[in-house]
């Protein structure tokens, strides 16, 4: 008997300690749950579709580095040094592998669970809160954009198309890479509503990914269109490892640094705000 009125009093004992807390209506302090869950499904079915993040960015390399670049030769990094095609592209195929990642992840998986499969409505009746929620799923889409960044690196190095020590940096700016468009596409989806405004989100990624200096400097455009493309989020994560890879480093970084830092912080806010509109009421 006593064991039985055991689990039921320490729960109440838990509710009572975390009442005195701020956040305590929208944090529990168990995101780790979601996380666990999330590793389950992949496990059990869903790995096919992990695997696929990693193998695209491969086909981008071999398709344009050994196809195109022998046509093309050396091109500038945008820093005044002349580097082969392979070795340009390279960085910017890790940042764009990062975002399909944690984008898809954060936009796609959480727009079924929040409208068909109700797995958001069943969490939110136990102590798990809504921030719970989004550092759960973030959390999850950063693991993948890691080992996306680890498998890749590992691929690059091992083709001699990393070219500086710095290199190893690229991984840590992979995973905030991934952060700031998993926070955003978080957020983007507590939204969305149909699988046609879904169709929409993902639609501007693709001509995001060819116009970021994902195959070719942005220097090629107008001034005016070079500066529209340099606000864009693929631009900032592309320029960013390219620069760690190829030893560009100046305290210029830090300013794409902020630029994911503010991406996180704002995404991270409307996401657990739309969250507690939507399942707390």
């Amino acid at each position: 008997m006593s064991s039985s009125l055991a689990l039921p009093n320490e729960a109440v004992a838990i509710a009572e300690k975390r009442s005195t807390k701020r956040w305590a209506n929208i944090y529990a302090g168990r995101a780790r749950v979601l996380f666990e869950r999330s590793f389950r499904v992949v496990k059990t079915s869903s790995w096919p579709v992990v695997l696929s993040g990693f193998v695209e960015p491969v086909f981008y390399l071999v398709a344009f580095g050994s196809g195109v670049g022998p046509l093309i030769g050396d091109v500038s990094d945008g820093y005044g040094h002349m580097v082969s095609y392979s070795v340009y592209i390279a960085p910017a195929l890790l940042a764009t592998s990062a975002m399909n990642g944690a984008f898809y992840d954060s936009t796609w998986n959480v727009f079924f669970k929040m409208h068909y499969g109700k797995t958001y409505q069943a969490m939110m009746a136990t102590s798990i809160g809504p921030l719970d929620v989004a550092l759960g799923e973030i959390g999850w889409a950063l693991l993948r954009g890691l080992v996306y960044a680890i498998g890749f690196m590992t691929i690059v190095a091992s083709l001699g198309l990393v070219p500086s020590l710095w290199g190893i940096l690229a991984i840590p700016a992979a995973v905030l890479i991934a952060f700031g468009f998993a926070s955003v596409g978080m957020a983007i989806t507590s939204y969305l509503k149909s699988f046609q405004q879904m169709d929409w989100v993902t639609f501007w990624l693709l001509p995001m990914f060819l116009f970021s200096g994902t195959f070719y400097p942005v220097s090629v455009y107008p001034d005016w269109i070079t500066n529209i493309v340099r606000a864009l989020p693929l631009w900032q994560a592309a320029d960013l490892v390219r620069c760690l890879m190829l030893g560009n480093i100046s305290t210029a970084l830090l300013w794409h640094v902020l630029y994911f830092a503010v991406m996180i912080a704002v995404g991270l806010s409307v996401a657990t705000r739309r969250l507690t509109r939507l399942f707390m009421r």
